[in-house]
């Protein structure tokens, strides 16, 4: 009778464990808002953490809309990694989860405003290899990057997609890898080694963009949204989009036609395009300036084939043939 006791005693601890890490497995159970967060978190938790994705694979994270259900499968975690004011629905239901711990990365990664709309008359020629930084521009080193974008995008919210910029993946790793040394102590080591291995990855990764696109006959990509602003800060490049941060925004007759014209008088070759979003504005204006599509992803979902870091090598092979890169 005692042993009988004392094994439903040993079940009872191992349950409490388990429930106290959110998961039946023993793993901690944590959640990311969409992709690119979710493999930082993987990378860093590796075998000790069960991380899901709020957005479903091959849904535009703009137009996401969780649901009730997502909701309470969200209260079962205890921690969410998330970008605030990237999907409203979710800032909302933030405030109604119970014990997780909520982590807004934008906290640690310093967003800046955008502009990438050709609302405005200016000199919008590319920038030639070795010109010298304008007024107000500083060093990409000390986080505070100078806008490359052209005309004027007079959004108030400041652009969240830090993720393309790999030097802002770092710091939102070192969030990441805080917060679940904090939830899981006994894994503390595991996390700290996991992180320095990613950020080994990612400074590779940066290492290879630099040199990839310090050499190139054109510095301005046109793209179908604005979501390359910060892949533009840190490269040294020029942004033009067709809308603005929000893809699902049409662009106006207006706006084709300026895009159109700086197209036509920069030597432009190529119209980026993604894979969430409609490409037919963009076709048609490669169809009307004799270019070429290319595709040039946000990675705002999880690609088709490989990770994170394959599909930031895809988009370096199309920056460097679209802009003539030596």
């Amino acid at each position: 009778m005692s042993a009988l006791t004392l094994a439903l005693g040993l079940a009872s601890c191992s349950d409490s464990s388990d429930d106290s890490k959110g998961g039946s497995s023993g793993k901690l159970k944590v959640a990311a808002s969409f992709y690119p967060i979710q493999w930082l978190t993987q990378q860093i938790g590796g075998d000790h953490v069960d991380v899901s994705s709020v957005t479903p694979a091959g849904t535009e994270p703009h137009d996401f809309e969780i649901s009730t259900k997502q909701i309470a499968e969200l209260n079962k975690t205890k921690a969410l990694f998330y970008v605030k004011g990237f999907q409203p629905s979710l800032d909302d239901a933030v405030g109604s989860l119970s014990d997780v711990s909520a982590v807004d990365l934008t906290k640690n990664v310093n967003l800046v405003h955008h502009e990438g709309l050709l609302e405005h008359d200016h000199d919008h020629g590319d920038k030639k290899d070795g010109d010298k930084k304008g007024d107000g521009e500083k060093d990409h080193e000390d986080g505070k990057e100078h806008d490359h974008a052209e005309g004027h995008d007079h959004g108030d919210a400041a652009d969240p997609h830090f993720w393309l910029d790999p030097a802002r993946m770092k710091r939102a790793a070192d969030a990441i890898a805080a917060e679940l040394s904090k939830k899981d102590p006994d894994h503390a080591d595991a996390y700290k080694k996991n992180n320095e291995a990613l950020q080994k990855k990612l400074d590779g990764l940066d290492k290879s963009f630099q040199t990839g696109l310090a050499t190139c006959e054109r510095r301005s990509i046109v793209t179908t949204h604005t979501a390359f602003g910060y892949l533009a800060d840190r490269y040294k490049l020029s942004q033009v989009g067709l809308s603005g941060i929000d893809p699902e925004s049409e662009p106006s007759p207006a706006t084709l036609a300026k895009v159109k014209k700086y197209v036509q008088e920069n030597g432009t070759t190529t119209i980026f395009t993604e894979e969430l979003v409609s490409g037919k504005p963009a076709e048609t204006l490669a169809k009307e300036t004799n270019t070429v599509t290319a595709v040039l992803s946000p990675l705002e979902s999880k690609p088709e084939k490989g990770d994170y870091q394959a599909a930031m090598t895809d988009n370096l092979t199309a920056l460097k043939k679209a802009l003539a890169c030596k």
